[in-house]
C-alpha cells in the first residue's frame, strides 16, 4: 500500500486535514484581535467608534450564520466533500477583498464573504469528522476541529504581531493577503478525499459507501465483521428513515427530534455567552482595562493567552473519549464562572475611569497596582485555559453526533448558526458595554456560565461510546439526563 493511499484512508488524516475549515475560523479572529488596538489600523479606517468596531468585527459573524444555514441543504444535495471544497473558494475570495480593501465598506464586504465561508465549514466540517470517525476516537477527531481553530488565532496573531512593526498599509494588507494560503492547501487537498460513507449510504451509493468504509476500518476488507456490522447498522438506520416523512426543516421541531435539536442549539449558544471569542477577538481591550500599557507589552501578553489556548485543548483531544462529554462540559464551565467572577471583581475594586488616545472603547482600567493588573491576567489565562480543555472542543463534537441521518445536516446547521448569531450579537455588543458598564461586562458572562452548568446537568446525556445509529436509542429514552453513563459496549462490539 502506497504512502498516498494510506495516508488518504487514515482517519487521524482525514479528519485533520478537514479542520484546516476550522482553521479559517481562526485566522479571521486574529485577522482583527491582532490589529485592532494598533495605530495604522486605526488611523487609516479614522479611529473608528465602538459600536462601528463592533459592528465591522461582527460582520464576519453575521457572514458565518448565512453560511451555516446554507451549509444543511448543501451538505446533503451535494455532499459534505464538496462543500468544504466550496467553502473554501469563498474564503479565498473573501481575503482578496479584506486585502485590498480602501475603505469600511469593503472591509465589511469583505469580511461578510469570508463569513460565508467559515460558517459552511464550520458546520460541514464536524459533520464530516463524526461520519467518517469510528465510535471510539470520534470526540478526538472532531476534537480536532477547535485545535485547529486555536492554531489559526496563533499562527495569524503572530503574523500580525510580526506585521505591527510596519510603519505602512502593509502592516494589515499583509495578513489579510496571507489569509489566501489556507484556503488554497484545503481547496487542493479535500478534492482527493473520500465522501463520507454514510452520505453515498443515503444517496444510494451502497457499494461506494461499503469500500470507503472499509478502507477506513480495515484496510480495504469488506469482509471484515465490524465493517459489515456497522455498514448494516447504516442500512438499516436509512431504510427506517425512508419510512418517514419528507424530510424538511419542520421535521427537526416535532417530536422526538425537537429535543435534541434544541440541545444541539443551545450548546452552540452557550459556547458563545462564555465570552471566550469575545476575548479573543478584543484581548487588546480586555488588557488594556488591565492596565497594562504600550501596544508591544500588550501584543506580547496577548501571544501567551493564544499559546495557552493552543496547549489547553491538547488533553481534551486526547481524553474526550475517556472522560466523557458530561463531565468536561460541567467542570470547564464552572471554573470559567471563577474567573469571570474574579475578573469583575478585580476591575471592579481596583480599577478607575480611564481614556486610551485613540480607543473609544476602554473607559475603565486598573493604574498603578501591579498586583490587581497580573491577577486580572492571570484569571484571564485561565479562563482560556479552563475553556479550551472543555466547551471548545465539545461545543463542535455534541452537535455532530447526536442527530440521526436523515436530519443530521440539517440540524447541524441550525446548531451552528445559533452559535453565529450570538457571536454576532456579541461581537457588536461588547464595544459598547466595554466603553458603558466596563468590568460589570464580566459578572454578566460569569452569570451566563452558571446558567449553562445548570442547563448541562439537567437536560445533556451522556454521548460517549455510542455509534451514531444508537443516538435515538438513548434520547427516546426516560433515563434523566443527569443518570446516563457512557456506553460500556455498544451492539457493533457484542457482534
Amino acid at each position: 500500500m502506497s504512502a498516498k493511499y494510506r495516508l488518504l484512508n487514515n482517519v487521524y488524516f482525514l479528519g485533520g486535514f478537514a479542520t484546516i475549515g476550522g482553521m479559517l475560523f481562526g485566522f479571521d479572529i486574529s485577522s482583527m484581535s491582532g490589529v485592532v488596538g494598533t495605530q495604522r489600523y486605526q488611523e487609516y479606517f479614522n479611529h473608528p467608534s465602538s459600536s462601528l468596531q463592533g459592528g465591522i468585527v461582527a460582520s464576519m459573524a453575521a457572514g458565518s450564520f448565512l453560511g451555516a444555514l446554507l451549509a444543511g441543504p448543501l451538505g446533503d444535495k451535494i455532499s459534505r466533500k464538496r462543500t468544504i471544497m466550496l467553502a473554501a473558494s469563498i474564503w479565498i475570495v473573501g481575503s482578496i477583498i479584506q486585502c485590498a480593501t480602501v475603505n469600511v465598506g469593503m472591509l465589511i464586504v469583505g469580511r461578510i464573504i469570508n463569513g460565508i465561508a467559515v460558517g459552511l465549514a464550520s458546520m460541514i466540517v464536524p459533520v464530516y469528522q463524526s461520519e467518517i470517525a469510528p465510535k471510539n476516537i470520534r470526540g478526538r477527531i472532531v476534537s480536532l476541529q477547535q485545535w485547529a481553530i486555536t492554531w489559526g488565532i496563533l499562527i495569524q496573531y503572530f503574523i500580525q504581531y510580526g506585521c505591527s512593526f510596519i510603519n505602512s498599509e502593509a502592516a494589515f494588507r499583509i495578513p489579510w493577503g496571507v489569509q489566501i494560503i489556507p484556503g488554497i492547501i484545503l481547496l487542493a487537498g479535500i478534492s482527493f478525499f473520500p465522501y463520507s460513507p454514510r452520505w453515498l449510504a443515503d444517496h444510494g451509493r451502497g457499494e461506494e459507501a461499503l469500500e470507503v468504509l472499509a478502507m477506513l476500518r480495515a484496510k480495504g476488507n469488506k469482509n471484515d465483521p465490524l465493517v459489515m456490522a456497522e455498514y448494516k447498522e447504516i442500512e438499516d438506520a436509512i431504510k427506517f428513515d425512508r419510512t418517514q416523512a419528507a424530510r424538511s426543516y419542520a421535521e427537526l421541531f416535532r417530536k422526538p427530534n425537537a429535543r435534541r435539536v434544541f440541545l444541539g442549539m443551545s450548546l452552540q449558544s452557550w459556547s458563545q455567552l462564555t465570552g471566550m471569542n469575545v476575548a479573543m477577538y478584543y484581548i487588546v481591550f480586555i488588557f488594556q482595562g488591565a492596565g497594562i500599557t504600550g501596544q508591544n507589552a500588550n501584543l506580547q501578553a496577548s501571544s501567551i493567552q493564544y499559546i495557552l489556548n493552543v496547549i489547553m485543548t491538547i488533553p481534551a483531544i486526547l481524553f474526550i473519549d475517556k472522560w466523557g462529554r458530561r463531565p468536561v462540559l460541567l467542570v470547564g464551565s464552572t471554573f470559567m464562572a471563577l474567573w469571570m467572577f474574579l475578573i469583575g471583581g478585580l476591575m471592579g475594586r481596583f480599577g478607575g475611569p480611564s481614556n486610551f488616545e485613540g480607543n473609544e472603547t476602554t473607559t475603565w482600567a486598573i493604574q498603578d497596582n501591579d498586583a490587581a493588573s497580573k491577577a486580572v491576567i492571570a484569571c484571564s489565562y485561565l479562563f482560556v485555559c479552563s475553556f479550551a480543555i472543555s466547551w471548545g472542543p465539545v461545543s463542535w463534537t455534541y452537535p455532530a453526533e447526536i442527530y440521526p441521518l436523515r436530519i443530521r445536516s440539517k440540524a447541524v446547521s441550525l446548531s451552528t448558526a445559533s452559535n453565529w448569531a450570538f457571536n454576532f450579537i456579541l461581537a457588536y455588543a461588547v464595544p459598547p458595554l466595554l466603553e458603558n458598564i466596563q468590568y460589570k461586562t464580566y459578572f454578566i458572562f460569569g452569570a451566563f456560565c452558571v446558567a449553562m452548568t445548570i442547563h448541562v446537568f439537567f437536560m445533556f446525556p451522556e454521548t460517549k461510546g455510542h455509534t451514531l445509529e444508537e443516538m435515538d436509542e438513548l434520547f427516546n429514552s426516560d433515563v434523566p439526563a443527569w443518570k446516563t453513563r457512557a456506553q460500556p459496549q455498544s451492539r457493533l462490539d457484542r457482534k
